[in-house]
């Protein structure tokens, strides 16, 4: 029987895959109006702002240099991750760039494979499942273009930043590790923010493009990004990589289901089976399995 804190850990995972599926209506709007530099930065900087008072709660360990590193490498390969997936989007549809995203189900047990960790046929046949319920829901075939290897290296990276969010949540505190690679993110999008746009009245012209969509900045930057990072970071300490890929395999349903909401987009036959197809390997993968361990520190 599952342990209590395992279940919790499920919930709290399912309920941050909730909340970036919710984001879909918002980022379709503002992609369009916003440079993905701008977006990305103004972002993050918001996330890591409303974190930093966090960090100065009691009974917090001190900050050592292990954190420092864990905290930027993970803050890294999830910019690279948020980079290429804007990239993409830029000439890529949201319905195919959906399907190779969800590629990450896949890769992370594969992943896992190739670096000697041990799989159960069952756990990765779900895995399959997964992956085939995204394939059902988009539909798509073809030749990949420019934009969809920027959506593969999206994927790639979001995998890889499963399994090492795996490997060193045990070894911090969450709200420090969470700050930690907030504020990575920040700084890196502020870069390419200074990179991409133009110097010249550079101050005028984020203002004036980042106006219009202060509230859905706040709401991505406070719970779509600050929250669930730290609800992430949470969960995986008692969750195995693969289980939070799974789960993670429900973003485009909700995606579907808030899109439907709010920009009544109905779900066609096809992409409510791939619908289906997602919430049975979502369960099939939980059904029998004792709770996970926590990920172990390396060395």
């Amino acid at each position: 029987m599952k342990s209590r804190t395992h279940l919790r850990s499920l919930l709290l995972l399912l309920l941050t895959t909730l909340i970036w599926g919710s984001t879909f209506p918002l980022l379709k709007d503002m992609v369009t109006t916003l440079p993905p530099a701008l977006l990305i930065g103004s972002r993050f900087l918001v996330a890591a702002l409303a974190f930093l008072p966090c960090c100065a709660l009691p009974n917090l360990p001190p900050l050592t240099l292990g954190l420092l590193r864990d905290g930027s490498r993970l803050g890294l390969v999830a910019f690279i991750s948020f980079l290429a997936q804007v990239v993409g989007l830029e000439t890529v549809s949201a319905n195919r760039a959906a399907f190779i995203t969800g590629l990450n189900v896949v890769m992370v047990p594969l992943l896992g494979w190739l670096l000697g960790r041990g799989i159960s046929l069952k756990v990765f046949a779900a895995a399959l499942l997964a992956f085939g319920g995204i394939a059902v829901m988009s539909g798509q075939t073809g030749t990949l273009g420019s934009g969809d290897l920027w959506i593969l290296v999206c994927a790639f990276s979001y995998a890889v930043y499963i399994l090492l969010t795996e490997a060193v949540t045990a070894r911090h505190s969450p709200i420090q590790l969470t700050a930690v690679q907030l504020i990575t993110i920040a700084l890196l999008g502020i870069a390419w923010t200074l990179w991409t746009l133009p110097l010249d009245n550079l101050a005028t012209l984020v203002v004036q493009q980042l106006r219009p969509h202060w509230v859905a900045l706040v709401y991505l930057g406070l719970i779509a990004t600050a929250l669930t990072t730290w609800m992430q970071v949470t969960a995986q300490r008692h969750l195995s990589a693969t289980e939070a890929a799974i789960l993670y395999s429900l973003e485009p349903v909700f995606a579907a289901l808030f899109s439907f909401w709010w920009l009544a987009e109905r779900l066609s036959l096809r992409e409510g089976m791939g619908a289906m197809l997602v919430l049975v390997a979502m369960i099939w993968s939980q059904l029998g399995n004792s709770a996970a361990e926590p990920a172990k520190p390396a060395g």
